[in-house]
């Protein structure tokens, strides 16, 4: 009978966990106490609880004015247990619950959360929590300093945590639009959402390194003539954070100069350049799957969106709060490209090769990213009126697929379809903002613990390509 007992295994908990994190968010935020006014239907508070988890931010409803002060509430605590991520969430379940994990379930269970296995994993889980913690608070802190009534406490810690989570939702109908301008509470913002994007084992490293080195700079301030001289300490960031935070500072700055100099050339004669430069780089940041928004995508260029487009399929870092094909991924698949170009057997970044089975992994997820994308785009031109001759659609593709790649990677940015979304429609884009804060590589993993594997290999021919 032991034998026959099912287990939950750490492939399928994350699925299970967020599965079921969802279905009670849907009914707490569909009871009346979680409503500011009217009652909503099923879908969209099925809708709603599947962003928060998801971290996404698109929304059918206005949150501030739909939802009480319990509600909202509730949304928050969906973006928390969503934000620290799939495989914590997985780990801290098993720790809480004292049960034994085998060593390959470890292996796949911290292999999401950090590139080092040389720190213990309990230690690293400790970290994250604490962390987050106080991210979160000092940035609900300097947010009220900022701009003091506007963001009450519950307000400032609301944005504090979607904005670490990189959830983007906003207690505001226009998001932080009224916020432009401000470089306090723009500048608190793009902090809290690079901190949660950069990925939690990054953080740790981070806030060792930042501690080892005032450590050393109190020892040398304090040190008297008669102390002896302080050893010189070797600890530095690791080849996988650097290529995470290098990779990182590039597509911001030039995806921020990018939106900087296109909105600039269309901007109105009353918009100052500085303030053009300041939301050109608040977008390039919160591309990177946060969702909020200072200016009016709607009357963004069309080169402007596209741009977002390939920062927000981008994402953040692994491991991290944020969603996307990921920076280590787009990292790996550029040295790919460029070891093809120069003929090497090798695809190198900095001082070290990439491991073969890391890049056919990403040339998987790039695949399977792919195909999930334009399967949503084209059931959603389907069901969201696109099925009409294509000068009367206009931009609506335009939209669709801004949409698509918004959902997939856990953005929360919209063109205004999101609201007129169908049923049908709100469930193939709920579908999306699940299967994207899951990620491919999980459901594909959880596909192949089911295969046997193969103890022979097939002849192989020539297939002519290209």
């Amino acid at each position: 009978m032991r034998n026959c007992r099912f287990k939950i295994t750490p492939i399928t908990l994350p699925i299970i966990l967020f599965g079921g994190t969802i279905i009670i968010g849907t009914l707490l935020l569909h009871s009346q106490a979680a409503l500011a006014g009217a009652s909503i239907s099923w879908l969209d508070a099925l809708f709603t609880a599947t962003s928060a988890t998801c971290v996404t931010g698109l929304t059918t409803l206005d949150t501030g004015s739909t939802f009480s002060l319990f509600g909202q509430s509730v949304i928050l605590l969906l973006i928390q247990l969503g934000g620290i991520g799939i495989m914590t969430y997985a780990a801290l379940i098993y720790f809480l619950i004292r049960q034994k994990i085998a060593l390959n379930d470890r292996f796949v269970t911290g292999q999401g959360l950090q590139h080092n296995h040389n720190l213990p994993f309990s230690k690293l889980l400790k970290k994250i929590i604490v962390w987050t913690v106080i991210i979160e608070v000092i940035g609900a802190g300097a947010l009220h300093f900022a701009a003091p009534h506007d963001f009450t406490f519950f307000a400032a810690l609301f944005h504090s945590v979607s904005a670490f989570c990189n959830a983007g939702f906003s207690l505001y109908s226009d998001s932080l639009s009224h916020w432009h301008a401000d470089w306090g509470v723009n500048l608190v913002i793009m902090a809290l959402i690079i901190c949660g994007g950069l990925g939690f084992s990054v953080m740790v490293e981070l806030n060792d390194c930042l501690g080892a080195a005032l450590q050393r700079w109190c020892r040398r301030c304090f040190r008297t003539s008669s102390d002896p001289a302080p050893a010189a300490s070797h600890f530095g960031l690791s080849w996988y954070s650097k290529i995470i935070l290098s990779t990182t500072i590039i597509l911001i700055l030039v995806g921020g100069a990018g939106i900087s100099f296109f909105e600039y050339l269309a901007a109105r004669p009353d918009t100052g350049r500085a303030v053009t430069i300041l939301a050109g780089i608040f977008q390039s940041v919160t591309c990177r799957t946060a969702g909020f928004n200072t200016l009016d995508l709607t009357l963004m260029t069309n080169v402007s969106l596209y741009l977002m487009l390939i920062l927000m399929f981008i994402g953040g870092g692994s491991g991290s709060c944020a969603g996307g094909l990921k920076v280590g991924t787009f990292r790996v698949l550029i040295a790919f490209l460029i070891a093809q170009v120069k003929g090497r057997s090798q695809a190198v970044i900095g001082h070290f090769a990439v491991e073969r089975k890391i890049m056919h992994e990403a040339l998987v997820l790039l695949f399977f990213s792919t195909i999930i994308i334009f399967s949503g785009a084209f059931l959603l031109n389907i069901t969201e009126g696109g099925l009409v001759p294509h000068p009367q659609s206009r931009d609506l593709e335009l939209k669709i697929l801004f949409e698509t790649v918004s959902a997939f990677g856990t953005v929360g940015l919209s063109l205004g379809l999101t609201t007129k979304l169908t049923a049908i429609g709100k469930i193939i884009i709920a579908v999306l903002m699940f299967t994207g804060r899951l990620g491919p590589i999980i459901l594909i993993t959880a596909v192949q613990s089911y295969q046997k594997k193969e103890l022979f290999k097939w002849p192989e021919e020539h297939l002519l390509i290209g």
